[in-house]
């Protein structure tokens, strides 16, 4: 390999690599089965809502000291999957990033109103305020316990 060149394998500044020191997005920050996202849409709380998002909170099952991410963007609301895909990446990003500072739960983002035809660059900057502003707002709602 010629000198000042890394080999693939190097790393790029990935999730689990320096750049990052700790924050990555493990499979286990995720609510992933049908299951738990039924849970969290029965009993769960709707903490905070955008124009576009709302975030559903469910506290954490017994065992769990984490904050997991879920996501439910469908084609009803963003018809191009690039669409959706992009939405998606912005979120689990903006959701790595403020994770440890988020009281454990379950976190479900649901998309409840069409996209608007923008740019790809518009659609994730539009997204990204709109997570960053909704993640804030959750994190004061749901370390307040509930009232009944």
């Amino acid at each position: 390999m010629p000198a000042g060149v890394k080999p693939p394998s190097a790393d790029h500044g990935s999730a689990s690599g320096p750049a990052s020191a700790g924050a990555g997005f493990p499979p286990s920050a995720r609510v992933r089965r049908a299951a738990e996202y039924q849970h969290v849409l029965r009993r769960g709380r709707r903490l905070a809502h955008s124009e576009w998002f709302q975030i559903i909170f469910a506290a954490p099952p017994q065992g769990q000291d984490d904050a997991r991410l879920g996501l439910i963007v469908g084609k009803r609301h963003a018809p191009l999957s690039v669409s959706r895909q992009a939405i998606k990446r912005v979120w689990r990003e903006a959701f790595r990033l403020v994770r440890q500072s988020l009281p454990p739960g379950d976190y479900v983002v649901r998309l409840q109103s069409r996209v608007p035809s923008l740019s790809l660059t518009r659609l994730k900057a539009g997204a990204r305020a709109q997570a960053d502003a909704l993640l804030r707002q959750a994190a004061r709602r749901a370390s307040r316990p509930r009232a009944e």
